[in-house]
């Protein structure tokens, strides 16, 4: 595996690489080139079992899903975790064009492609956008689909009339700024995860963040998703339809999205079940990860 990219830089030692658990497990580290990029990508499990995708959102990366992937694994799955386009080890390619939604959704459905053509697919925050658009425009790349707080299409459009929602999005405005967001990004440290139950996060984990996000490049792209959501939008809500079996679940002390983004779905999400953890942040399978990797087997496995 070449320690360079594509339109980045060389790869540094940006902290911890492994997920817990993972010592007595068939693993592979690799880049994968799909839909025209180089994405990094831990792979755990045998090659025979069925696969399942963990798809992680902002500011993190594959490393998001440290406590769920060895019970995974356990539990006869393949488990894939790609660090998405411009994050940590994958390719930044240049442009905020290079991070509209439809190229991120592409990237996935090449990616299951690969695996065999059909996956089990999980996401949270920006990778559960990606889930959902995933299921909407590939319905035949997903069997199963689990989304942790992120909202649906539908429930984005009914976000917009929600003064509430407008105040947690401010961000989002932010983020189109030249500069300063990366600078504050790179500076950010433990104070983005702070909406987080104390202990979610080592310092182990809070350090490896951040000298991710100091790499060349890193912080621009990791913005660009949201320069690109408002400049190119994201996809059409009337023929959002979700036919996979779909579990949504919603930490309901998220700082950024409104409760209500959870509520309402099944005229587009037919076989939907919903759990609310009321304890759990936006960072729900940190603040509870035992009961996300419980309900992630559960569904998965039916």
């Amino acid at each position: 595996m070449s320690s360079k990219q594509r339109g980045g830089s060389a790869q540094a030692d940006v902290g911890p690489r492994e997920p817990d658990g993972l010592e007595n497990l068939a693993v592979q580290r690799r880049h994968r080139v799909v839909n025209g990029v180089r994405l990094y990508c831990l792979e755990a499990g045998r090659e025979q079992d069925p696969p399942v995708l963990l798809l992680h959102g902002f500011p993190e990366d594959g490393r998001a899903w440290k406590h769920q992937v060895a019970p995974l694994v356990r539990a006869g799955l393949r488990v894939v975790v790609p660090d998405l386009r411009g994050y940590h080890r994958s390719e930044k390619p240049p442009g905020v064009a290079a991070y509209r939604l439809e190229e991120l959704t592409a990237d996935v459905a090449a990616l299951i492609q690969a695996l065999g053509g059909r996956a089990d697919v999980v996401g949270h925050d920006w990778g559960g956008i990606v889930a959902w658009n995933l299921a909407v425009r590939w319905p035949e790349r997903v069997r199963r689909l689990v989304i942790l707080n992120a909202p649906h299409p539908a429930a984005v459009r009914r976000a917009l009339r929600m003064p509430a929602q407008w105040c947690r999005s401010w961000y989002v405005l932010f983020f189109q700024l030249p500069v300063l967001p990366e600078i504050l990004l790179r500076r950010a440290g433990p104070r983005a995860f702070a909406s987080a139950r104390p202990g979610a996060y080592g310092l182990e984990d809070l350090q490896g963040y951040q000298r991710a996000w100091q790499q060349p490049g890193t912080a621009t792209a990791m913005i660009h998703y949201y320069r690109a959501l408002l400049r190119y939008g994201a996809a059409p809500t009337k023929t959002a339809v979700v036919l996979a079996p779909t579990l949504l679940v919603w930490g309901q002390r998220d700082m950024a999205l409104v409760p209500q983004l959870a509520d309402h779905l099944e005229a587009w999400v037919p076989d939907l079940r919903v759990v609310r953890l009321p304890r759990a942040s936006h960072w729900v399978m940190r603040d509870e990860p035992l009961v996300v990797t419980q309900l992630l087997l559960e569904h998965l496995g039916e």
